[in-house]
């Protein structure tokens, strides 16, 4: 076995840790990107007003059964870490008809800031998002450090967010 051939995983690995290490800078590539939201109650919001504390945006619309089924956790894990600093934006895709969302959001008293995507620049902002539900765990230095197509963790998610928040 010729040398090259042995030192050829560790060259690998050197590239794999290299791409995580670039992944995990403050401020590196995946940082959130900007993005103004107008929510149902007439506030806005931009992803620079979400840094400081430990945010999620998530992406959702009426007729998704996987958003239907995360929503009630979304709720819960909100309430219970809101006060301490957590930060939730529901983003409903612009082809669910407003008044769908805000009757949804009063059905199921929703209590964290809902934006309504109608023109997707939300979604673009974030990659042009078309599958929901899709989710970004946004770290306090303004990084997005999870983004998750499907439902989070929530176990896990609970986890990263209380150590985000010192609890």
């Amino acid at each position: 076995m010729k040398l090259t051939d042995k030192l050829l995983p560790f060259a690998a690995l050197a590239v794999v840790l290299g791409l995580v290490a670039f992944w995990l800078l403050p401020g590196g590539v995946n940082a959130a990107p900007a993005a103004t939201f107008r929510t149902l109650d007439g506030r806005t919001l931009t992803t620079a007003d979400l840094k400081g504390k430990p945010a999620i945006v998530t992406f959702w619309a009426t007729s998704c059964p996987g958003c239907m089924e995360e929503m009630p956790h979304l709720i819960e894990l909100y309430r219970e870490l809101q006060p301490k600093g957590l930060q939730i934006v529901g983003v409903a895709m612009s082809y669910d008809p407003p008044s769908n969302v805000m009757e949804l959001v009063r059905q199921k008293q929703v209590p964290y800031p809902i934006a309504l995507d109608t023109d997707e620049a939300i979604a673009r902002a974030f990659g042009t998002i078309r599958v929901t539900p899709t989710s970004f765990l946004i770290a306090p230095d303004g990084r997005i450090v999870q983004q998750k197509i499907g439902a989070f963790d929530l176990p896990a998610l609970k986890t990263q967010l209380k150590s985000m928040l010192g609890a």
